[in-house]
């Protein structure tokens, strides 16, 4: 009560009394707080009944006001005077001795405040880096600690700085060998007697080295530089403090402390990332979280929730316990692992190139590897359904370069030569999730389908020659024969040719030799001969286009009884879709392709790769599969269709490439399709209208009524003549953007 009233009265006296000069007025405060300890005995009174927190932030004050009257960068008395007295050091001493109690806090409190109201460059130095380096050390040593909100924010000012000023990272990277702190025990005799000598960390003989004669040298030794002579035994105290804080039983430290974290990684000095991914914990920490929290998911989760849980981003967390648990058991958990594996993703984002590429490989061993690949290569059907809906999620999540590399090469490998029969299951993982494209259950084959469906729209090459271009690069599915070696014709075609005489498009003027190539859609590639002559653009993009939409039979086709289902509604699509590919294409270097017959290894043995064989052979039954796994094996593959590659356009949207005995196209697998489809029809009374019927129903404009025989090959018939439009409509798309490009 007495030193509340002292307070009172002293502010009382300081508004009476005339003003002094700033410097003074400084001096003065500074030295009530050294008299404090000097003169109290009563060591147990905290420190709010003292009168230190008001000289503290009288000093804040005073430094304030001496830098907005000055000139920019000047350095006034008053912070002269702090940096020349090392009193940053002194603070720190109380501060670490807690003495009175409370003392850290206002310790904390002012160096915060310090750091952020002053504007010009104070880290620099020696007295402020060197108390700040030390001060450091004393956060997050204990969880929980009633200083945590003081620490946190006096951690992250720091952190702010530094990414103001990168360079001065070099300052807090200390070598282990040599700790600058000594121990000091607490107590407020030992207080006193370094108030006035203050713990500056050096030893005596550093001390007397450092110590300046003259007040210009005074102003040389302050403003130090960092050393750029760092080895991998540097202690990151900083980011080790960060760490410990994100262990915190409070959620607001926690986001602080992951918001430092995503300061310092980003910082471009290469001697503090490698010390950052090599001598401290943060690969760790990210990874057991990640692990932690994926362990803590149900075993079994409905695909639909894991699907279309809301978005989630990491600061944002915001939940109800029970309000989760009543939407789905394990909602709350989900959110938990998507948001601390959005924490993952974005940290890698902002990290410096090589911290980046250290952590994604922490994640892939340490997530992907151990937890994920066990998960996904079980047995159990509801286990490896949780696990690739899990899988989907996360590939659709992930943004960051580094991560998304390490993804791919766990889920595909990092081979770049030819796929063949023999090595095609040389990546287990990889064999396994393209042989769960044709699983069994129907539920895994459409997860697993709609994985790669998100997989191949990742704006990343090695996905897409993985999967299909490192097969297609020889062009070893065109027939290399020259026409008198080939084999006998039946009806004008090899033996083992798709018949199109059915089709009244495949006439004679649709020669192999009269027409513009696959290729030639997108670069032009040398003619197969001198004499090559080439149809008008205009009338061969025509053809291709009807090509594919008078693959289906009229007696099959139902659409035209339906509005709105027209084939102009897939150019739209198309041609927004297109344009989207061409951007996630647009770094890739495709140079070089198409690559000229001449020079294709066009004798070689040709394997359209794993993934296309799984998909081809689906697309094969279309007919005789349902109708949500027919809609999934149709999307990925115009997807693949879509992309600006020409051995991708030759291979799957041209009609009347010349296929090698033995060889399939897409084309040729749909003709099939409709031959055998043609067959059918004849065996099935009333086609046409109950075809119309499931339409409408699929569409919603009938209700459900009796059942339909045939109900699978009907909607497999609608979903075939859908797809065929749709492959019209990219085919006309990429023309048109070919030609709008060419000179």
């Amino acid at each position: 009560m007495f030193s509340k009233f002292t307070s009172i009265l002293q502010h009382a006296v300081e508004a009476l009394a005339p003003s002094l000069p700033l410097q003074e007025d400084f001096v003065y405060h500074w030295k009530a707080i050294t008299h404090y300890y000097i003169e109290t005995s009563d060591d147990k009174a905290p420190v709010t009944d003292t009168n230190i927190p008001s000289h503290l932030e009288q000093m804040l004050d005073i430094l304030t006001q001496e830098e907005g009257e000055r000139e920019s960068g000047e350095t006034g008395p008053c912070m002269e005077y702090l940096l020349h007295h090392k009193i940053l050091e002194t603070l720190y001493t109380l501060g670490k001795a807690d003495c009175p109690p409370g003392m850290k806090q206002q310790v904390l409190t002012f160096y915060t405040k310090l750091l952020a109201h002053i504007r010009q460059p104070l880290l620099p130095h020696i007295n402020v880096h060197r108390p700040v380096q030390k001060l450091i050390r004393l956060c997050g040593e204990v969880l929980a600690a009633p200083t945590e909100n003081e620490e946190i924010q006096f951690l992250c000012i720091v952190c702010s700085k530094l990414k103001q000023d990168p360079y001065l990272v070099d300052f807090f990277l200390e070598n282990k060998s040599k700790r600058p702190d000594t121990k000091t025990p607490g107590g407020t005799e030992v207080v006193k007697e370094n108030v006035l000598a203050p713990d500056t960390g050096q030893s005596r003989a550093e001390e007397q080295a450092e110590r300046p004669e003259e007040p210009q040298a005074a102003a040389a030794a302050s403003t130090s530089s960092p050393s750029s002579n760092h080895n991998n035994g540097n202690n990151y105290n900083l980011v080790t403090s960060l760490l410990n804080l994100t262990k915190s039983p409070d959620g607001r430290i926690v986001v602080k402390a992951c918001e430092g974290l995503m300061l310092l990684v980003s910082l471009p000095e290469p001697a503090a990332a490698k010390c950052l991914t090599e001598n401290t914990e943060l690969c760790e920490l990210l990874t057991d979280r990640l692990v932690s929290f994926y362990k803590a998911l149900p075993q079994s989760m409905d695909p639909l929730d894991i699907e279309t849980v809301e978005s989630v981003n990491w600061g944002l967390d915001v939940y109800n316990l029970k309000e989760d648990a009543a939407v789905f058991t394990g909602k709350r958990a989900l959110i938990s692992f998507l948001s601390w594996l959005d924490y993952c993703d974005q940290l890698i984002k902002e990290a410096q190139k090589s911290a980046a590429a250290v952590m994604a490989k922490a994640v892939r061993e340490k997530f992907f590897v151990s937890v994920m690949e066990p998960q996904l290569m079980q047995t159990s059907e509801v286990g490896i359904l949780t696990s690739t809906a899990l899988l989907n999620r996360i590939i659709r999540q992930v943004t960051s370069d580094a991560l998304l590399q390490e993804m791919i090469y766990f889920l595909l490998g990092e081979e770049r030569e030819p796929e063949t029969q023999a090595t095609m299951a040389q990546n287990p993982l990889r064999h396994r999730l393209i042989e769960h494209c044709d699983h069994l259950s129907d539920e895994i084959s459409i997860m697993t389908l709609r994985l790669f469906e998100h997989l191949i729209q990742k704006p990343s090459q090695h996905i897409l020659h993985s999967l299909l271009l490192r097969s297609l690069e020889e062009r070893n599915y065109l027939e290399n024969k020259p026409q008198e070696e080939r084999e006998p014709l039946e009806n004008g075609q090899p033996h083992d040719a798709v018949d199109l005489e059915e089709d009244p498009l495949f006439g004679d003027d649709l020669s192999p030799d009269s027409r513009l190539s696959g290729s030639d859609w997108l670069s032009s590639s040398p003619p197969q001969s001198p004499d090559h002559s080439k149809c008008d653009g205009k009338t061969e993009v025509h053809k291709i286009v009807n090509s594919f939409l008078c693959l289906v039979p009229d007696e099959a086709k139902s659409s035209y009884h339906v509005e709105g289902t027209g084939y102009d509604t897939y150019l739209r699509d198309a041609h927004r879709q297109f344009r989207d590919y061409c951007g996630v294409c647009q770094r890739w270097d495709w140079r070089g392709n198409p690559k000229p017959l001449e020079k294709c290894n066009l004798d070689s043995p040709f394997f359209e790769g794993h993934f296309l064989k799984v998909l081809f052979d689906r697309m094969g039954r279309i007919l005789d599969q349902p109708y949500d796994v027919n809609l999934q094996v149709t999307a990925v593959l115009s997807k693949l269709s879509m992309f600006p590659h020409p051995h991708l356009h030759e291979y799957l949207l041209d009609p009347y490439i010349n296929l090698a005995p033995g060889c399939r196209s897409l084309f040729s697998v749909i003709v099939r399709v409709v031959g055998d489809l043609m067959l059918r029809i004849q065996r099935i009374p009333d086609f046409t209208p109950k075809l119309l019927l499931v339409r409408k129903r699929l569409l919603g404009l009938e209700p459900e009524g009796i059942n339909i025989d045939h109900m699978t090959l009907l909607e497999g018939v609608i979903v075939l003549e859908e797809f065929c439009k749709e492959l019209a409509a990219i085919a006309f798309v990429k023309y048109h953007a070919a030609a709008a490009a060419s000179p």
